[in-house]
């Protein structure tokens, strides 16, 4: 073998062996390339549980916090139930007495204004038995007179008339017993009801016209 052919035959195996050794480095700086590709998408994945996994420990603390925060309001609206029952309870005893209340006032009212009617009436009776009877008029110009003579006494209301009040467009009659000082004594009456045996049938500017059992319309004349 010729010396030019062994180089030539040296030259193109080392040629060969450099080709062969190219492409295997080649692969293995793809297969690094590849490799870091996907360490850094692994880096990537693992700092988004990271930042998932902080934000979730971040919820769980808020969770905490509220549900602490609602043990403290059930706790608290417990006190307020426990502290509010006896004060309710204590005012629907208040309102009941209070109720009571009006109801014996209305009733003493009542009576107090049924014993002075039967009083009046009792007098009435005692004035009719000890009045001498009139003459019999002898002439017609006596009888206008006579029907003077014979017309009751206006009667004496069983109660003092305060004022007039106005409510919601409506006029009332503000009285009270006799004599009597307290607001809770005060009433209020509307035209068509009734203090006793008074039944007030027409609120006027000036007076209150009432109708009483066995009796003309009185007139009470306002202050």
């Amino acid at each position: 073998m010729k010396a030019s052919t062994f180089q030539t035959l040296i030259v193109g195996l080392l040629c060969l062996a450099v080709a062969v050794l190219s492409g295997g480095l080649y692969n293995q700086y793809q297969r690094t390339v590849k490799l870091q590709s996907t360490n850094t998408q692994q880096l990537q994945t693992l700092d988004t549980l990271q930042r998932d996994s902080n934000a979730l420990k971040d919820a769980q603390e808020q969770l905490q916090y509220a549900l602490k925060d609602l043990k403290q309001m059930v706790d608290t609206g417990e006190q307020q139930a426990n502290t509010l029952d006896p004060m309710l309870d204590q005012w629907a005893q208040e309102i009941q007495e209070l109720r009571d209340g009006l109801a014996t006032r209305a009733t003493v009212a009542d009576l107090t204004a049924l014993r002075a009617r039967l009083e009046q009436v009792e007098q009435q009776l005692l004035d009719l038995r000890t009045k001498p009877s009139p003459p019999q008029p002898t002439s017609s110009a006596t009888k206008p007179k006579q029907a003077a003579r014979l017309k009751p006494a206006p009667l004496s209301p069983p109660f003092s008339v305060l004022s007039v009040e106005s409510r919601g467009g409506e006029r009332f009659l503000s009285v009270a017993p006799p004599g009597s000082r307290s607001l809770t004594d005060v009433r209020l009456l509307h035209s068509g009801e009734q203090l006793g045996a008074w039944h007030l049938k027409v609120l006027e500017p000036n007076s209150a016209i009432f109708a009483v059992a066995a009796q003309p319309d009185q007139t009470v004349h306002l202050p």
